[in-house]
């Protein structure tokens, strides 16, 4: 089958692909920049890749006529207030594409929503469907609840709880009850309904077999990890509260934050099971399926994770045409730090940089800013690393994000995602010159006006010193 695959770069996408492979089927994948799918994906040359942003029709390239099936897995826990309008638009305008192909069934992956006075993002989901009722195409509909795997957003706040609290004070939507279910049997059931016709027209829930809340799920998790925990409900702490709670523990936005205090108080559990009479599949149980994420951290394999999506501010779908930092209106520091070792060892450390290994130099600086980054409202240190051992453009790591990642140039590149009177980019390199071989760093600053300027004048003394022993780390530091 030819298989179209919107939201290919996606926490679900990245997985779904190797699936589609192995089943012997052409997949075509809309992504909104090549080359950033090149550099993510061991699949881009088994692929089609198309370009398009699903807000911009006249971006879109002409999709292929003989497509058989299209999955649809675009979502937006999105900063943007108006995200509702944007997914709804996204569905539109993948409707008015695919209309004009002769695909035969659309597939999209929603949330579970038999709970009354929905929360906005699965009121969102919701309109998605009825927006994508419109296609030609027969449309079925997966429904699922909390997704476990290693990177997903679920299970990475679960972590951050359960790992870092030894007593948790939280809020009352921890008795919320759920029904997870392991990101391989998502990727089975997204398989398993493609073109099978008593699957079309219809909208199935899909679920593991245990039904828990929240709260038996971070002490499960402790179960799992050999660790003592103790959670005390508090009934009072409103949901602007309890965001910020989560917000500040965890390595999740805010933005992102209230939108899960605002799904939370809605029970997500399957009504009905009609989905066994078209996939018949066991599902992993909810310990199993924290099992299998943990062997997937440990043999440091997480395929994708949720972090890694770009956000709506400075870096858009084109993020990767500012390999080329500004030099016009900007402040520069630069550390030239000679070095006798072999450049690739140096390089592996350049590009180990962040998450567990740290900043090399004076890391409880880094910690602090961080903390401070969080304090108004950034996105602070916690987000870490998906990968400890390979980096790739698009990647995070911690309050950067990824611009390029060349190993055959020896250059990483990265982009401030901090809170910041400006525009901040961060640059190592390694050069080979006169028989003497460096490494290069560069921290370059855009203020944005005299905040901007007074800013940077005042992080002067620390930049001093951290970037110059950061460089002499980089090019000393031996794994033990």
């Amino acid at each position: 089958m030819k298989v179209l695959l919107a939201g290919a770069n996606g926490y679900i996408g990245t997985r779904l692909i190797p699936v589609l492979l192995d089943k012997g089927h052409t997949v075509v994948c809309l992504v909104r920049d090549k080359r950033r799918f090149h550099e993510q994906n061991d699949y881009s040359e088994k692929v089609t890749l198309l370009t398009g942003d699903l807000l911009k029709t006249d971006s879109i390239d002409k999709l292929p006529e003989d497509i058989d099936a299209a999955y649809y897995l675009v979502h937006s826990m999105a900063q943007a207030e108006d995200f509702a309008e944007l997914e709804a638009l996204s569905a539109q305008n993948f409707v008015q594409v695919v209309n004009k192909t002769n695909c035969r069934q659309v597939i999209y992956l929603s949330g579970i929503t038999n709970d009354t006075n929905l929360s906005a993002h699965l009121l969102s989901r919701r309109h998605v469907e009825d927006v994508l009722r419109g296609a030609k195409a027969a449309l079925t509909v997966l429904r699922a609840a909390i997704i476990i795997g290693s990177g997903s957003s679920s299970f990475e706040i679960i972590r951050d709880l359960t790992e870092k609290l030894p007593l948790m004070t939280v809020p009352r939507w921890v008795n919320t009850k759920c029904q997870p279910i392991a990101i391989r049997d998502v990727l089975g059931y997204l398989e398993g309904v493609l073109l099978h016709d008593a699957s079309y027209h219809k909208t199935f829930d899909i679920g593991g077999p245990d039904i828990l809340t929240f709260k038996q799920m971070m002490l499960v998790y402790a179960k799992v990890r050999k660790l003592k925990r103790y959670i005390i409900t508090i009934p009072f702490l409103s949901p602007k509260i309890s965001s910020y709670w989560l917000y500040f523990v965890t390595s999740t936005s805010y933005s992102l934050a209230q939108s899960l205090v605002d799904s939370m108080k809605n029970e997500t559990i399957m009504k009905n099971h009609d989905i066994d009479n078209v996939v018949k599949r066991h599902c992993l149980t909810y310990e199993e399926a924290l099992k299998l994420a943990f062997e997937k951290i440990e043999q440091n394999s997480i395929v994708s994770s949720w972090k890694d999506a770009l956000n709506n501010g400075y870096l858009t779908a084109g993020f990767m045409d500012q390999i080329k930092v500004p030099q016009n209106g900007t402040l520069e520091y630069k550390v030239k730090h000679p070095f006798k070792r072999e450049s690739a060892e140096v390089l592996k450390n350049v590009m180990a940089i962040g998450g567990n290994r740290g900043w090399y130099y004076w890391n409880w600086i880094w910690s602090i800013r961080g903390f401070l980054d969080k304090l108004f409202g950034g996105v602070g240190l916690r987000r870490g690393r998906t990968s400890n051992i390979s980096v790739s453009p698009g990647d995070v790591i911690d309050f950067w994000r990824v611009l390029l990642a060349d190993k055959a140039n020896a250059r990483l590149l990265l982009y401030a995602e901090m809170k910041l009177p400006g525009e901040a980019w961060l640059e190592f390199k390694i050069i080979e010159r006169h028989n003497q071989t460096f490494l290069s760093q560069i921290a370059t600053f855009r203020p944005h006006g005299l905040w901007g300027r007074l800013y940077w004048y005042l992080m002067w003394p620390f930049h001093l010193f951290i970037f110059k022993g950061m460089a002499k780390r980089i090019t000393n530091f031996k794994e033990s």
